[in-house]
């Protein structure tokens, strides 16, 4: 997987996110930040792994968002290895 394979399956999450409102609350409470801090972390490059990491922390979360996106659960890990430097295979 590249880097841009695992920013695309981030992306992809954070639109899964946006789009249900109790996954949304849950992301602020993460964060500490309020919808508009929020945007401002959206920009820098480690908001990727922050969504990835956000999404793995609950298997449900990553169930839902894979099956959505027509992803096998492993990728979403194996993105958030690639976009943090590990490289889990």
């Amino acid at each position: 997987m590249t880097a841009g394979e695992a920013r695309d399956i981030a992306d992809r999450g954070f639109a899964h996110i946006a789009g249900d409102a109790e996954l949304v609350a849950a992301l602020l409470a993460q964060s500490g930040c309020d919808p508009a801090g929020l945007r401002a972390m959206a920009a820098r490059p480690e908001f990727a792994v922050f969504v990835l990491d956000f999404l793995l922390e609950q298997d449900q979360r990553v169930l839902d968002f894979a099956a959505a996106a027509g992803l096998r659960p492993e990728r979403v890990q194996m993105a958030r290895a690639v976009l943090g430097g590990d490289d889990p295979w």
